[in-house]
C-alpha cells in the first residue's frame, strides 16, 4: 500500500506538460487570439504592425532548433531552411527577419519585456508575464 501511494504522491507532484507549441505575446498586444495565418504572415514580414499601429516584433527561435522546426511546419508547412532562404531574399529588399533567441526563457524574457512582441515556446513552459494567443499541436 505504501508503494502505490508514494507512487501517487509522485504523479501528484509532477509538472503538467501541455503538448505542442504555444504563442505568446507580450501583455501590451492589443488582441487575445491569432490564426495560423495571421502568425504566416507575421513571421514572413505581411503583417508589420497590430491593429493600434504599434510595430509587430516577431522573435525566432535558432535554425536549428527542434522547437522552430515544429512551428514551421505548423504554420508553414516549411523547413527551417526553406524560410531562411525566403528570409535572405527580404535581406536585399531591406527587410530584416524575426529576431533570433536560443532558449524557451530566452523568448519568455524577450517578448515579456518587449513592447509588441510575439514568439512561440514549448507548451511545458510557465507562462507567466504574456498573452497567449494560441496552441499549436
Amino acid at each position: 500500500m505504501r508503494f502505490w501511494l508514494l507512487i501517487l504522491g509522485i504523479l501528484i507532484t509532477l509538472p503538467v506538460r501541455a503538448a505542442g507549441l504555444v504563442v505568446i505575446a507580450s501583455p501590451d498586444v492589443p488582441v487575445d487570439k491569432i490564426s495560423v495565418s495571421e502568425m504566416a504572415a507575421i513571421y514572413t514580414l505581411r503583417k508589420t504592425v497590430w491593429g493600434n499601429n504599434a510595430p509587430v516584433v516577431p522573435v525566432n527561435r535558432e535554425a536549428n532548433s527542434a522547437l522552430r522546426e515544429k512551428f514551421s511546419e505548423a504554420v508553414f508547412n516549411l523547413s527551417p531552411q526553406e524560410l531562411a532562404e525566403y528570409w535572405n531574399q527580404l535581406r536585399f529588399k531591406g527587410k530584416q527577419p524575426p529576431l533570433v533567441q536560443t532558449s524557451d526563457q530566452a523568448v519568455l524574457g524577450f517578448v515579456r519585456s518587449v513592447p509588441g512582441a510575439i514568439g512561440y515556446v514549448d507548451g511545458s513552459q510557465a507562462m507567466t508575464g504574456v498573452k497567449v494567443l494560441l496552441r499549436l499541436p
